[in-house]
């Protein structure tokens, strides 16, 4: 059977663009000269993440790749401001890390129930109505709506756990997770049976209970890749509390304390904190054990590493209550299950300023357009003073402010920039 978990899925969004401010005129019998009255265009939607229960896993993103928002409504006559464009809401499983697919930065971690903007919308255009003044009475022209904003994202589905069961393949991790929880995952005697991890509660007492993880059996090389090595063992980052199984059956003819050396082996080369999280180790099979010796020699090489050893035979139910107290035991003492903190840090996006900008002189008006001012204005922050020094800088080294000076423009005069107007000082 095809695998179809599916836990890391990139993704192109765009939120909606402004719509355009109108020019347009009062006009109304028995009243002369009602002036300007040009609605603003309607704001563009929103980009929005929000947590779905319902989810499990990505694959809804299999197929579409691409989440364009609607965008906001031209502006009309009579002072009418366009419509909003509707946000576009796009829902993703709990434990879902939304990465910058370019720096690998993480820009959230879906594990609340908040929505997250994930792109905001463009402002809408100004229609003539905001121009009008006594010396410029019938202002003929009216601003266009920003554009939205286009990014591509990472989603990377990390699962939610307090404790994840690791070891290699086939040594009784889904008997476990089947017989310590209500979980029913595919269970057969041969490798590879579990191709994506299984989730059950495990109710310890009354108002003691955890989450546990089987973890789909990790092979020698996983951290490298082999396998299906990343795919599963980023499901290990968030659980709290690791338990170990090894198979000292010797059934298959492994040697119960290399098989645990080399799996702690892939989880430090894949993450070193791993290395440091709390672990117990479990040893398995031990109903049908063929030489008390692999057992012993596990035990004494566990405990001498300061671990925690259990003995147990999952099929056969034995030891299992004993481990999962074990298990709530030292959950109690530990921190809640990892939040992934932001990385991401918005940069000015790289724009070609070569090409000229257009420029019209409507009155004492100067109004200024183009595609690449329209983009960089997107995502300037202009409450932030490093991110309007940097919009100035960018101004001024594509020449705009010299040619406004070729073009005759004075001290006072209005500068329009689509939704930023300011005064003229030289």
């Amino acid at each position: 059977m095809a695998n179809t978990f599916i836990d890391t899925a990139r993704i192109t969004v765009k939120s909606g663009a402004g719509g355009n401010g109108a020019v347009a005129f009062h006009r109304e019998k028995y009243i002369a000269a009602g002036g300007p009255d040009g609605g603003d265009g309607g704001r563009g939607g929103d980009i929005i993440l929000q947590v779905d229960e319902r989810m499990s896993t990505l694959m809804d993103f299999r197929y579409k790749r691409k989440y364009v928002a609607e965008n906001g409504g031209n502006g009309s006559g009579k002072r009418c401001t366009g419509k909003d464009g509707a946000p576009l809401i796009i829902k993703v499983p709990r434990g879902t890390v939304v990465r910058d697919a370019e720096t690998k930065e993480i820009i959230r971690d879906m594990s609340d129930d908040a929505p997250f903007v994930l792109c905001r919308g463009g402002n809408g255009g100004w229609g003539n109505k905001h121009f009008a003044t006594p010396t410029r009475q019938t202002p003929q022209f009216a601003k266009a709506g920003l554009p939205g904003i286009e990014r591509v994202v990472l989603l990377e589905l990390k699962l939610l756990a307090d404790v994840g069961l690791v070891g290699f393949p086939n040594v009784g991790k889904s008997t476990l997770l089947s017989v310590a929880t209500k979980a029913r995952p595919k269970i057969a005697d041969y490798h590879f049976t579990t191709l994506f991890p299984n989730l059950g509660v495990v109710f310890v007492d009354e108002g003691v209970s955890f989450v546990l993880a089987d973890i789909p059996g990790i092979i020698e090389g996983a951290a490298e890749g082999a396998g299906l090595g990343h795919d599963f063992l980023r499901h290990i980052d968030r659980c709290r509390l690791l338990i170990h199984i090894v198979d000292v059956s010797g059934s298959e003819g492994r040697d119960p304390v290399a098989d645990f050396e080399a799996i702690n082996e892939e989880l430090r080369a894949y993450n070193p904190e791993l290395a440091q999280r709390k672990m117990l180790v479990a040893a398995n099979k031990t109903d049908i054990l063929e030489d008390r010796s692999l057992l012993e020699a596990l035990k004494a090489h566990v405990e001498a590493q300061g671990l925690p050893f259990y003995e147990l035979s999952a099929a056969a139910h034995m030891g299992v209550r004993e481990l999962m107290k074990a298990a709530a035991g030292e959950l109690a003492h530990l921190p809640p299950v990892r939040v992934y903190e932001p990385e991401y840090v918005e940069r000015p996006p790289q724009v070609d300023t070569s090409e000229p900008l257009t420029i019209r002189h409507e009155d004492d008006v100067w109004i200024i357009e183009g595609p690449w001012l329209q983009k960089i204005m997107a995502n300037v922050n202009f409450s932030n003073y490093e991110s309007r020094n940097w919009f100035d800088r960018m101004l001024r080294s594509a020449g705009l402010f010299d040619r406004l000076e070729e073009m005759g423009i004075q001290d006072g005069d209005l500068v329009s920039l689509y939704n930023l107007d300011f005064e003229y000082q030289r």
